[in-house]
């Protein structure tokens, strides 16, 4: 069980995104416990809210059928939200960023049937947007490469 970041639920291959519905559903219907979603507990609901609006959306955006909402409004009834633009900011962090690309990647070299080319190819860019190579010196005389990442504010080298 894994929310992924907000930044790739564009380049989630179709079942990752119809899964992150279901396990959203669980949260709502059992508030479960998991060690790769715990850290939503320490968030207003407000955050959960923003998220999973940010899946219907992407969802709505690729016709996927929602057949119901019942057990997400039953989550949310009788709480006063505030627009969040970030949800679970603190969590989803760029190297929070890094570990779902890193799982997406991983699923695509294993050949998931749903993971075609052509969104392998968006989710890599998508990647390089937040990962910018730079040079620093090691104090030694020579340079290394690094990699250091980028906010979505920011404007990539």
């Amino acid at each position: 069980m894994r929310l992924w970041h907000q930044s790739l639920l564009r380049n989630l291959p179709k079942s990752q995104l119809l899964a992150q519905w279901r396990e959203l559903n669980s949260i709502f219907a059992k508030e479960d416990r998991h060690i790769l979603i715990n850290y939503i507990y320490d968030y207003p609901k407000e955050d959960l809210f923003a998220y999973t609006q940010l899946v219907l959306n992407e969802m709505r955006a690729r016709n996927i059928n929602i057949r119901t909402l019942d057990k997400m409004e039953r989550y949310f009834t009788d709480v006063p939200f505030e627009q969040i633009t970030d949800p679970f900011v603190h969590h989803h962090n760029e190297e929070y960023f890094e570990i779902c690309y890193f799982n997406l990647k991983e699923k695509y070299m294993r050949g998931q049937k749903d993971f075609d080319a052509e969104r392998y190819e968006a989710l890599t860019e998508k990647y390089e947007e937040f990962v910018r190579p730079s040079v620093v010196n090691n104090h030694e005389g020579s340079f290394v490469r690094t990699n250091t990442i980028v906010s979505n504010t920011e404007t990539p080298l």
